[in-house]
């Protein structure tokens, strides 16, 4: 890669923030000003932020004397909970990293994340206490990595099945929370929502970036998360004013909105995990004309979100929505592939999406094949705190200074010798008022064919439904196959599961 500072352009946002301080030495700040300000609230009781110090200074003295060391890699498995949080700063405050594993994994799974993740100790605090495994005391963790300060680990889904496991460091960590407390405006007088399952990048923020200013995190059970009648009343009756949701659990929650129940405190609703549809942004702005929302746009490996912006009732007349402008001290790339590399797309023009600047992370723990296939050396700043760029696999456009997503790289397909982007045929499906969810997938095998799934808010027929796509698409664009089902298959994170879907037809061809 390759390419001059002064003639490659570059979407950024340099800030100085007030404060970078450890999350912890905050909370400590908070519990001397105030020790029985709400910290976390989960149904009982609220756990204030004194009480909050005493339960972390507690957690650190069990982690010591199981031989935890600064660096060393402690797996965490339990529920979300303020368990979780108080693990989470324990951790910080050793100076050790953290690494979130799900409970619901196959075993093999779990022992793969722990070996490749070098961790040093499980906590498994499923129940009311937590206990501490001593799996490899001697482990040397990321002491290669201690540099650079490294955080958590979060191990994502890979495209050959094995997950890989991201590193993220302090600097990008902090640098994000701060993004979300500016960006949000938030204050002590805030409540966010703690929605996210714990190997989802965004529980980090949403547990951590209200206690930089005093406000408090509202725990949400995976029950609660589930109905979303519950979803609203624990938001209603804790007065949460942030809640951050994948857009399938949004539409439920519109659903549940729509039968008149209110959620009075709310100010900001966040869409995060895969694209927002127009259909459902327009949605959501009519249903909640006062609460703001924002489509967030980020990878794993880059500390969370790169990308937050404020939808419009103009944007959702678009046949994409736009992801935004990065978030503080974030650099953003739109770049085309060319002999040489790459280089910079003109503007409006469809190119990669890259990042750099402070939140691009450390690479994949034990994977140095793959941290050298989307990691790179930053060629075009110089000053760059990283020195790095991310290569995210994403397809954009940069217009006016705004990002505009489209799609995955890996999304585009071939059939019959034309090149088509499926989520742009999912985008114009889900615009039919008839249609509440959908999915377009291509079965691999010998009968590779275009399939529509989707799930229905009103009767309709699939002939309607092909006639609608006729009308704005090209004719090989449109699903020949109409697959109409009660629910779309999720992930463990929320989001539609769309290797699920075409392994399904493929097993049906």
């Amino acid at each position: 890669m390759a390419g001059d500072p002064r003639t490659v352009p570059a979407l950024r946002n340099p800030v100085e923030f007030p404060v970078l301080e450890g999350v912890f030495d905050t909370v400590e700040r908070f519990a001397a000003q105030d020790p029985d300000r709400p910290a976390v609230l989960s149904g009982g009781p609220p756990l204030g932020y004194g009480a909050l110090v005493t339960a972390v200074g507690d957690a650190v003295e069990r982690l010591r004397a199981n031989g935890c060391l600064p660096g060393a890699v402690v797996a965490c498995s339990g529920p979300r909970s303020a368990t979780t949080l108080v693990l989470f700063l324990a951790i910080e405050r050793m100076g050790a990293v953290y690494l979130p594993v799900d409970s619901k994994w196959p075993d093999a799974r779990v022992a793969d994340v722990l070996d490749r993740g070098r961790c040093a100790l499980l906590v498994d605090y499923t129940d009311t206490e937590f206990v501490v495994r001593t799996r490899d005391a001697g482990s040397p963790g990321l002491a290669d990595l201690a540099h650079a300060d490294p955080r958590y680990v979060i191990f994502t889904s890979g495209t050959t099945g094995r997950p890989k496991g991201a590193v993220v460091a302090w600097p990008g960590m902090v640098n994000h929370l701060w993004a979300k407390v500016v960006d949000l405006d938030l204050t002590e007088r805030d409540c966010v929502a703690f929605t996210a399952p714990l190997v989802f990048d965004i529980a980090i923020w949403q547990m951590l970036a209200p206690l930089l200013v005093g406000g408090s995190l509202r725990v949400v059970t995976d029950v609660e998360v589930r109905f979303p009648r519950r979803l609203r009343t624990v938001l209603a009756d804790s007065g949460a004013t942030v809640v951050e949701l994948v857009p399938t659990a949004i539409g439920l929650l519109l659903d549940e909105l729509d039968r008149g129940q209110a959620v009075p405190a709310l100010r900001w609703l966040i869409s995060t995990g895969e694209e927002l549809k127009p259909a459902l942004a327009e949605r959501a702005i009519t249903a909640l004309p006062e609460v703001g929302l924002l489509n967030a746009y980020g990878p794993t490996e880059c500390s969370d979100d790169v990308t937050h912006h404020v939808v419009t009732l103009a944007d959702t007349g678009l046949p994409r929505l736009p992801v935004g402008r990065p978030i503080a001290n974030c650099a953003l790339y739109c770049l085309v592939a060319t002999d040489g590399g790459w280089a910079p797309a003109e503007a409006g023009v469809t190119g990669e999406i890259f990042v750099g600047g402070v939140p691009v992370g450390l690479g994949y723990v034990g994977d140095p094949e793959a941290t050298a296939a989307a990691f790179h050396r930053d060629p075009f700043d110089p000053a760059s705190p990283t020195g790095r760029l991310y290569r995210t696999g994403d397809l954009g456009r940069v217009v006016d200074g705004v990002v505009h997503y489209h799609g995955r790289a890996d999304r585009q397909v071939k059939l019959d010798g034309v090149r088509m982007e499926l989520d742009e045929i999912e985008s114009v499906l889900g615009r039919h008022p008839a249609v509440a969810q959908c999915a377009v997938t291509v079965a691999d095998g010998e009968r590779r064919r275009l399939t529509a799934h989707y799930v229905v808010r009103t009767p309709v027929s699939a002939e309607d439904l092909e006639s609608y796509l006729h009308s704005r698409l090209p004719q090989a664009l449109v699903p020949k196959r109409w697959d109409e089902r009660a629910e779309l298959p999720l992930t463990g994170n929320g989001k539609v599961d769309h290797r699920a879907l075409a392994a399904g037809q493929g097993q049906e061809s």
